[in-house]
């Protein structure tokens, strides 16, 4: 599975001032069937770890604060 280099190239974008993992939430993680996102233990927020996606969207619809945002290719949608 390819590593994700830089977070402007992968379609899960997790805004980090809204992202709240460092209180112990994981809710993003727990839902993504492929196991993609990760919490960045040093920053205490999640991130997209592995560029693969099927944009299934439970990680953008269930987190609590909003903070998840999946970017469909146009081609996609």
């Amino acid at each position: 599975m390819p590593q994700a280099l830089a977070p402007t190239s992968v379609p899960v974008v997790i805004n980090e001032e809204k992202c709240i993992a460092q209180k112990g939430c994981t809710v993003c993680v727990d839902v993504c069937p492929l196991d993609v996102l990760a919490i960045d233990m040093v920053k205490g927020k999640a991130y997209m770890k592995y560029d693969e996606c099927w944009y299934c969207m439970p990680c953008e619809t269930d987190c609590p604060t909003g903070a998840v945002e999946v970017s469909i290719p146009y081609l996609l949608r």
